[in-house]
């Protein structure tokens, strides 16, 4: 039940001058808003609201043709910056971003998410059973030897005969830690006199129906007093460092597991907060036969030690998934330029773990490029998407093809082609194909902006025909040599088997190359961003109902519109430039060590190239196609692809190119047939299956299985001259 917002496109705004009815109509097809995350809702009105008062707004201009009025749709945020964003996310060329750059008002969010962040500390009533699987896995991986752990450390203090009420508490705590589920442990006030406290000791506690337990009436109550115990002083230096260890390492083992948290956060209010206090202040009961007295503060209440929706746990506005992956590029930077000589580890790690490295870093940029561009206005946006949007492939291509260089190894250069194939081909076939198959699962049929894809899709035709315009023109004038050739017949006129051929242009001391195919070279690499630059003035600018949606903020009952966000201005900038020089060392790294694999790996290099260094910083923006398709807003999943694609043929290759100019590499716009074939029949396909504006799981699973079959073809490929 949520209040209608007024449609603010009313005020002031005259009626678009055009010859076309779409340009009085809204040009949005079934664009559906993120519901869940804004807690907002759409408004579609049928006509513009300059056309309300008429019948049809396409019968003021029938004499034009106009088949349907399409339907303009307003998403609505909670705050200005929100909106921002969600803004960004509908313009070409812009980082699309799922997650929120502000912090959302507690009282909109789900009780699922609520209960994410709630401390173990409510007790709420009865449940079910606590005999859950993941129950029983703690038990499995944590309760029994950190019980049998407490059973132990009370045995010590036992012995050291001061610390026995120690003992006592360790003693307890060790049937609570074995099965801490559906108990409490609470933390018994100071009564206010000492007096009230022996009258009563005798007596029964109506609240609690029974007589006062013991640990309710020691001798001696906790005080200032407390740390000079030698009690106190024993424990702290025998029993205390022991079990907060043991509740460190499970904790940090339990965060890492992302489901297990509440296991960690159980066993960091353990170590900060239940071995510290007083052993006589401390109470631990089962859930079912305590009613919480007014003094008693509950420190610990646990009902669940795993929960599967924890992959939505964030700090600070961080996806857990990202603050776990985080300590990974510190190790890898450190044992990369620490262990130089290979002595720990081998140059097959070192390159995996510089490459799992690469996926936080691409999330950090991708978070702060979405701040920036939420708090900035559009001149500032677009300069930072336009420098920073492509920092994660460029870094890696650039030092790869430096590293070639250095060493005289075209094969980095060839690794550095598949590469960018690979990513046009995943951009195109895989990225929306896994979109459709997850989204159809949910959503029966999903629709999408026709137009908008339209416009996508055009500029990926200009862009694979002026990226692969010198490879077709080398193929027609270039000199076929091959490496090796084979008499088959044993007759000279006979039959020869080839391999290792290619198209040389460099015959005749590279004339066909300098004075022909380079000229083409730069020529594209002149043009490519030309045509990208014109078509963001066609969509942001001279055609922007295209993407015409219109974002409003929320004006509901409770809503907070002063915008608190995750991450400032500053802030995000010196994140996003620490993630880029950080990236750059993990690139270096990467390229270091991956000359044994593709010396001693009996993998083609095309498959290396087109999957792992293609697909794997790309990660960030799958999971953002996909939370988007869930959300059955299959535009944006589309967008997100095909606007990685127009990057890598419109500014990455002629980046690259230029790069080439100032610093010589073995880098030439010049494919293997592979790679021409695949692009051009992914970038068909893709128009074909977008043609109508909707799809299904069906069509999806076309994409996806094309796209493995693309795969095996490369898997089974010899490996391209020069590796």
């Amino acid at each position: 039940d949520v209040p209608k917002v007024p449609d603010s496109r009313g005020d002031g705004d005259g009626p678009r001058r055009g010859s076309l009815c779409d340009r009085h109509c809204a040009a949005i097809n079934n664009v559906q808003g993120d519901l869940g995350d804004l807690g907002c809702h759409l408004h579609r009105p049928r006509c513009h609201p300059t056309a309300v008062s008429t019948p049809s707004c396409c019968q003021q201009h029938s004499e034009e043709v106009c088949e349907s009025c399409v339907v303009k749709t307003t998403l609505t945020a909670e705050n200005a910056v929100e909106a921002n964003k969600l803004s960004n996310n509908y313009k070409f060329g812009f980082k699309k971003w799922k997650s929120h750059v502000t912090e959302r008002p507690w009282e909109d969010r789900s009780e699922i998410v609520k209960e994410l962040y709630s401390d173990l500390n409510v007790i709420r009533g009865c449940g079910g059973s606590t005999l859950t699987c993941g129950n029983v896995l703690y038990l499995l991986l944590f309760g029994w030897w950190l019980s049998l752990l407490y059973v132990l450390v009370a045995a010590m203090m036992f012995v050291t005969v001061i610390g026995a009420p120690y003992g006592r508490l360790c003693w307890d705590l060790a049937g609570y830690f074995l099965w801490p589920f559906g108990k409490v442990i609470q933390k018994v006030e100071v009564p206010k006199s000492h007096q009230a406290r022996e009258a009563g000791a005798g007596e029964s506690s109506a609240l609690l129906g029974g007589p006062t337990p013991r640990r309710w009436r020691p001798r001696c109550w906790a005080g200032a007093g407390h740390w000079r115990r030698a009690s106190t002083a024993a424990w702290l230096c025998l029993g205390y460092p022991v079990l907060a260890l043991a509740h460190g390492l499970v904790c940090v083992a339990a965060w890492l597991l992302i489901v297990l948290i509440p296991v960690a956060k159980l066993s960091a209010r353990a170590a900060s907060r239940v071995l510290l206090l007083p052993p006589e202040r401390v109470l631990i009961r089962r859930l079912r036969m305590t009613e919480v007295p007014l003094e008693g503060e509950v420190i610990l209440c646990c009902y669940r030690a795993a929960n599967p929706y924890y992959y939505k746990y964030a700090v600070d506005g961080i996806n857990v998934f990202a603050v776990n992956l985080l300590p990974l590029v510190l190790v890898t930077l450190v044992l990369g330029y620490a262990d130089s000589p290979n002595h720990l580890t081998g140059s097959a790690v070192k390159f995996t773990l510089a490459l799992l490295s690469i996926m936080p870093l691409s999330y950090y940029i991708g978070m702060a490029i979405a701040s920036i561009s939420a708090q900035s206005n559009f001149a500032v946006g677009a300069v930072v998407n336009a420098t920073f949007g492509s920092i994660t492939e460029l870094t890696f291509y650039i030092t790869a093809l430096i590293k070639g260089s250095r060493e005289g190894n075209r094969c980095y250069a060839e690794v550095v082609k598949s590469a960018l194939t690979g990513t046009l081909v995943g951009c195109v076939l895989f990225v929306p194909g896994l979109c459709m198959v997850i989204g159809g699962i949910r959503h029966q049929e999903q629709r999408f902006n026709s137009r908008s894809a339209g416009v996508s899709s055009a500029l990926l035709f200009l862009s694979v025909g002026g990226v692969f315009a010198p490879t077709l023109f080398s193929k027609v004038y270039g000199k076929l040599v091959c490496g090796e050739c084979h008499n088959v017949t044993q007759n000279p006129l006979g039959h020869y088997l080839c391999h290792n051929c290619h198209f040389d242009l460099m015959d005749n001391n590279g004339t066909l190359y300098y004075s022909h195919v380079q000229p083409l070279v730069y020529t594209v690499s002149i043009l490519l961003p030309a045509a990208y630059l014109i078509g963001l003035f066609f969509t942001l600018k001279t055609h922007t109902h295209i993407y015409d949606i219109h974002i409003s903020d929320c004006h509901m009952p409770g809503h907070h519109h002063s915008a608190v966000v995750h991450w400032s201005r500053w802030r995000a900038l010196v994140i996003l430039l620490l993630s880029t020089l950080c990236m750059s060392a993990c690139a270096d790294l990467a390229t270091e060590h991956i000359s044994p694999i593709l010396t001693n790996s009996t993998i083609s290099q095309y498959f290396i190239g087109v999957t792992v260094l293609a697909m794997v910083p790309e990660l960030p923006e799958i999971v953002n196609g996909i939370q988007f398709a869930l959300q059955n807003n299959l535009s944006l999943s589309i967008e997100i692809g095909n606007c990685i694609a127009v990057q890598v043929c419109m500014l990455q290759i002629p980046i690259l190119v230029l790069f080439t100019i100032f610093y010589p590499t073995n880098f030439t716009l010049v494919f293997s047939d592979l790679h021409v074939y695949a692009s051009m029949f992914s970038v068909v396909l893709m128009n074909y299956i977008f043609m109508d504006g909707k799809c299904d799981y069906f069509q999806g699973t076309v994409l996806v299985m094309v796209y493995f079959i693309l795969l095996a073809v490369y898997f089974f490929a010899p490996s391209p001259s020069g590796c």
